[in-house]
């Protein structure tokens, strides 16, 4: 997956709508966020990522770098969140992805410190 592929994911987070990232997913896909537990298929990532935007009021990705080792992509970021006070954190992540032969993501994790954005 190339830097323009890992832009492609990340402008499909960035858009608040779950269903723009699913359909990057295969239907079986993995998924972990920081330390929660893993959610399994389309159904549980949609469910996952509704309940995560309910508590902010937006989010933004910055490309630091990525890296692809065949079909793995590591992608650092700079993520800033717009609280629901209306505020902005940035916060440093790492996302990691496989990507199948078809081109849908079948696993990807997040590494990221939440902490930061719910805090006063």
């Amino acid at each position: 997956m190339s830097h323009d592929e890992a832009r492609r994911v990340f402008q499909a987070v960035d858009t608040f709508d779950p269903g723009e990232f699913v359909r990057l997913l295969a239907e079986d896909v993995r998924m972990v966020f920081g330390n929660a537990e893993p959610m399994l298929g389309h159904d549980a990532v949609t469910k996952g990522l509704r309940g995560f935007y309910a508590t902010i009021a937006g989010l933004a990705h910055k490309i630091v770098r990525t890296w692809q080792v065949d079909a793995d992509t590591v992608a650092e970021t700079e993520v800033t969140y717009q609280r629901l006070d209306g505020s902005h954190v940035s916060i440093a992540a790492v996302s990691i992805w496989h990507t199948r032969d078809d081109g849908l993501i079948s696993d990807y994790r997040i590494f990221i410190d939440l902490a930061p954005v719910y805090s006063g």
